[in-house]
């Protein structure tokens, strides 16, 4: 009886946990936008990075969004580090080598991430 109940409880905790990432991954990683519309582009003083800005229409319920993505020119890999809305501008300048401002954020584009729905 007692590895039956504790049967049960495992299965319980891991649908929970994969349910609880299944919900996360929906709503709440910022990694999964993808670009829409190419607002500005511009790489960093050294060449090493270039952030791209895009302007994502959400349709008929929401407003635009502003999704800014950074390239490492050197491995060639992308991800994703500002989303804001409401928003359709992108005002985009490197401070130094690894740091940009984006519509008045400051974010090192080797770690930051700015996302609205969690300001």
């Amino acid at each position: 009886m007692k590895n039956k109940i504790m049967a049960v409880s495992i299965m319980f905790i891991a649908l929970m946990g994969i349910a609880g990432y299944g919900i996360y991954w929906a709503f709440f990683d910022v990694q999964r936008i993808n670009g829409q519309d190419i607002l500005t582009e511009l790489a960093s003083p050294d060449n090493t990075y270039t952030v791209t800005a895009y302007l994502n229409n959400g349709g008929a319920t929401t407003d635009y969004a502003v999704l800014c993505t950074v390239t490492n020119n050197q491995t060639s890999k992308s991800k994703n580090i500002y989303w804001n809305s409401p928003c359709q501008t992108a005002a985009v300048a490197w401070v130094d080598d690894v740091t940009v401002m984006i519509n008045e954020v400051k974010l090192d584009v080797r770690h930051d991430v700015f996302d609205y729905r969690r300001q």
